[in-house]
């Protein structure tokens, strides 16, 4: 291969201008396309800066060196040295950045060869994912992924800039700690010079950042990887990147306000979007009884419509066994959609039913009449009432599911949802932001048959609930918030605890005993008896951020190296196992029994 010696670049591809017309350039890249036109050979030249055409011509190249361009297949790696030149009127490419310029290429060098890839390094790539993360170092080529990754940098470096320019202080905490687990799964890491012994991976690092409070630096951000063992999802990884910010003898609309102008900050520098301010608020209670969602999305109505009282009383007994146990029935109102197919109706029976709802019913307002499973329990004048409370009008379809509020809200909102996809009320263009406040301190887990933290312990509870947390934990409010993006959770935070005798309290609300919360805690509540200031903050999802941000659907990709659904990695073939001896040394012994490989006769 050659090598780049006595030849030093001059431009990135994509930088190409038309003052550089006349002018020679060195430029280096991969091969993206070659055509061949028997004397002239017209090469995409990629970086990532983008793509310029550079052009072989054998009567200026001499025998020799066109017939190294000859040689010349996808993704081999080069370096040119050629004038600037505009192309004809008739041979402009529009859909290119450098379209109207191309580059006759003096001299040639080839760095490197390639393969041929298992799927071409363009955009718009309909390829199975599991190849692209096999391929990773392929697949990061594509012009769409550098620049999700250049998104991504760009959107760091303005938060960086804005939280210095606020007096904020960026300080790294421990990547191995104590195991606390509440929530999700910690990743365990055993410690060979401690043995029997483990740390933990963090799965945020609110506790530390909390310390750092209580240590006086008033402001504290830190861009920090986090890790959780737990089921993945296109907007989950096992690990994962959080902006995570603490203050200071602050309020909670200090910190709603800082985080604020931050994001507009953010979307106006990084992708030119101007977001109105302030944001729109929303109680969790009004979120859940008008979305059925703490993370409502707004960018179309269809809101749930509680028409209880008027089907009580009936000998209905799906709706009434219902609302004697204290249920609700609710329905949505889809505009113009009462001629649905029955086969459509019965396939949304079936997907309510994966939220926990146990049926779905409807009513249909028709030309000329009222359809409806249960039409013969209630009386024309009923189904005039609920098109008269819900807005419906002739040609209009209702949903409608009954049963627990949790069950009715988690059910019909991913209804909504649904149905908002399929009659093309989404506009992928707009930015509905929103911040979600009030939120319940506890929310009660049937399996284990106990209050737990709805955010996390720390979590400091509104000042005249403070007096039920023993008595009514589930009327306990906290001061807790989160900013919400069309439908999606960007960032969640609250107040903190600052005082012992009430960080006390709320661990026994959620059933911790005084040993248990000392073992899990101590250091921390030895801490709260030094003098420990009000303080509060906030976690945002970068990952999921910059997915909204780049228009993806996943946050695979917007992350370099992502794991796939089962935690793997399809490239590097992480996790592995190990030997033995390596084991040993760490004083733990692995359970799964490996059968032993049959040798050749």
């Amino acid at each position: 291969m050659e090598t780049l010696e006595g030849m030093k670049r001059t431009h990135h591809c994509g930088a190409v201008c038309e003052n550089d017309v006349k002018k020679e350039v060195v430029l280096c890249g991969w091969v993206s396309r070659r055509r061949d036109h028997g004397g002239l050979i017209f090469v995409d030249l990629r970086d990532r800066s983008g793509l310029v055409q550079v052009v072989f011509a054998e009567d200026k190249l001499g025998a020799d060196s066109f017939h190294k361009a000859e040689t010349l297949r996808s993704e081999y790696v080069i370096a040119v040295r050629g004038l600037v030149s505009f192309r004809s009127e008739e041979t402009i490419n529009p859909h290119m950045e450098t379209g109207k310029l191309e580059v006759y290429c003096e001299e040639l060098r080839i760095l490197n060869t390639a393969q041929t890839p298992p799927f071409y390094i363009q955009d718009n790539l309909d390829v199975d994912e599991t190849l692209r993360l096999k391929y990773r170092y392929l697949d990061l080529r594509r012009p769409e992924m550098q620049k999700n990754l250049i998104l991504r940098h760009r959107v760091t470096k303005i938060m960086r800039d804005y939280f210095d320019r606020n007096g904020f202080l960026e300080i790294e905490t421990p990547m191995l700690t104590k195991s606390t687990p509440e929530g999700a799964r910690d990743f365990l890491v055993p410690s060979r010079l401690n043995p029997g012994k483990f740390y933990a991976l963090p799965q945020s690092p609110q506790i530390f950042k909390q310390i750092l409070m209580l240590a006086g630096y008033e402001k504290y951000f830190q861009i920090v990887r986090c890790f959780r063992d737990e089921d993945l999802r296109a907007d989950r990884q096992p690990e994962f990147t959080q902006i995570d910010v603490e203050m200071s003898f602050i309020d909670q609309e200090y910190i709603l306000n800082t985080m604020e102008k931050m994001v507009v900050e953010l979307f106006d520098k990084a992708i030119g979007k101007k977001i109105p301010e302030p944001f729109l608020r929303m109680t969790w209670q009004d979120a859940m009884d008008r979305f059925g969602s703490d993370k409502p999305d707004l960018r179309f109505g269809m809101e749930l419509m509680d028409i209880s009282e008027h089907v009580r009383g009936s000998e209905f007994k799906v709706f009434e066994t219902v609302l004697q146990k204290g249920g609700q029935v609710k329905a949505i109102k889809v505009d113009g959609y009462a001629d649905i197919p029955r086969r459509e109706l019965d396939g949304l029976v079936e997907y309510v039913k994966n939220y926990g709802a146990k049926g779905l019913a409807w009513i249909q307002y028709t030309e000329n009449e009222v359809k409806s499973p249960f039409k013969k329990f209630y009386s024309d004048e009923t189904f005039q009432k609920i098109a008269e409370a819900t807005g419906a009008q002739k040609g209009d379809l209702l949903l409608v599911v009954a049963d627990k509020p949790l069950v009715v809200a988690q059910a019909l909102g991913e209804l909504r949802l649904e149905m908002g996809r399929r009659r093309n009320l989404i506009d992928p263009d707009k930015l509905c932001f929103l911040w979600v406040v009030d939120f319940p301190m506890f929310e009660y887990d049937e399996q284990d048959d106990r209050w737990k933290a709805m955010h996390h312990p720390f979590t400091m509870p509104c000042a005249e609930d403070i007096q039920y947390l023993k008595s009514d934990p589930g009327r306990v409010k906290a001061i807790a918030y989160d900013m919400v993006l069309n439908g999606v959770e960007l960032g969640g935070g609250s107040l903190r605890i600052h005082d012992s005798e009430l960080q006390e309290k709320v661990f026994e609300a959620v059933g911790l005993t005084p040993e248990q919360a000392h073992a899990k805690f101590g250091f921390m509540l030895n801490a709260f008896k030094y003098g420990t200031p009000p303080h509060g903050g906030i976690a945002f999802g970068l990952d999921r951020l910059i997915m909204l941000m780049a228009k993806r659907n996943s946050i695979r990709d917007v992350i370099a190296f992502p794991k796939t659904q089962s935690a793997s990695c399809l490239m590097t073939q992480a996790p592995s196992e190990v030997d033995n001896k390596q084991l040993r040394e760490l004083s733990i012994k692995s359970t799964i029994k490996h059968e032993k490989k049959e040798t050749a006769e």
